[in-house]
């Protein structure tokens, strides 16, 4: 199996703000394997096949990469470029409403 890298890596919102960076062929397989079936749509399968040929050097890694941000679009977790990262963290309040 080949595993190729990305010229540009892909970012992914797996939720509460937090984001995946997928790099290469065996990023993108194991995001693709656990990436939960309720929410797998038709363009799921798409990725998948684009993942295992590129794997096996049927296609080229950028063509495997392309299927994976088509389904990121439609599955609506393709970090946007221009959107920085953002962590929630609850702080303890005070009776008085200051930071304890």
């Amino acid at each position: 199996m080949y595993d190729g890298m990305f010229f540009a890596p892909v970012a992914l919102s797996v939720g509460a703000g937090h984001r995946r960076m997928i790099a290469t062929l065996s990023d993108m397989h194991v995001f693709l394997t656990e990436f939960p079936p309720s929410r797998r749509r038709l363009s799921y399968g798409a990725a998948v096949r684009a993942c295992g040929a590129a794997r096996s050097g049927e296609i080229s890694a950028e063509s495997a990469r392309d299927a994976l941000v088509t389904f990121a679009v439609t599955a609506g977790i393709l970090w946007p470029a221009d959107q920085p990262i953002v962590s929630v963290k609850p702080v303890a309040r005070a009776h008085s409403g200051f930071a304890a």
